[in-house]
């Protein structure tokens, strides 16, 4: 089940940080620039510039220039490669999970 991608890894760790999920979440409602992501979550304009930064990485926020200001929405990345390492690790769970269950069952004669 190893599956060592560097792109999946960039993602997984740019989808860690509580701030990029926040900065995601609110792209989801719109663009917004750089100053506004900065109110929003007390950050200076280098602090979210770094965090958009690694979000744009990966492809999910572009930024445009627009006059002063840049301006940031999401991007088109696909997490295609997400989804399915997320799927993989979720089957493999279940059938820990459904063998455990039917040993437990096995030793109790099923009373449980």
């Amino acid at each position: 089940m190893q599956h060592h991608n560097a792109t999946l890894d960039r993602t997984f760790f740019a989808l860690s940080d509580p701030t990029r999920r926040g900065i995601l979440e609110r792209l989801s409602g719109g663009s917004a620039t750089i100053g506004e992501l900065a109110a929003r979550f007390g950050l200076t304009l280098n602090g979210v510039k770094k965090h958009v930064g690694v979000l744009e990485e990966v492809d999910l926020v572009t930024t445009t220039k627009v006059g002063r200001s840049r301006e940031c929405q999401l991007g088109s990345a696909e997490l295609a490669d997400v989804t399915a390492w997320i799927e993989s690790y979720r089957r493999t769970l279940e059938g820990r999970l459904e063998r455990f269950g039917a040993y437990v069952e096995a030793r109790t004669g099923g009373d449980g």
